[in-house]
């Protein structure tokens, strides 16, 4: 005999909404990664592929770390700030959570 459990979408319909809020709260933290910490060369390494691609009008994909998970953001860049990337997709990202370029 096989039981069709559809796990947690039948127990939140009897949880209280509270319940239901705690158990949101607990996966969003088990789910939070931290921003892992970056030696000096790797940085001199990314600081380089982003001169080459503002100046040369390259594509890159820049991974970054968003406060709460990593994303990749793919574009032209605009230009660059001491703070900030600009890219042409109209995405800011700050340059203290670059975690690494890929020129395409």
């Amino acid at each position: 005999m096989r039981v069709n459990d559809r796990g947690s979408i039948k127990w939140t319909a009897m949880m209280l909404p509270e319940h239901a809020e705690l158990l949101t709260k607990m996966w969003e933290k088990l789910e939070k990664k931290n921003m892992p910490l970056l030696d000096e060369q790797k940085l001199v390494e990314m600081d380089a592929q982003l001169q080459l691609a503002i100046c040369n009008n390259l594509t890159v994909e820049v991974k970054h770390y968003n406060g709460r998970d990593y994303l990749t953001s793919k574009g032209k860049l605009k230009y660059i700030t001491k703070d900030m990337l600009y890219l042409d997709t109209d995405i800011k990202i700050k340059r203290q959570h670059v975690l690494d370029v890929w020129i395409d």
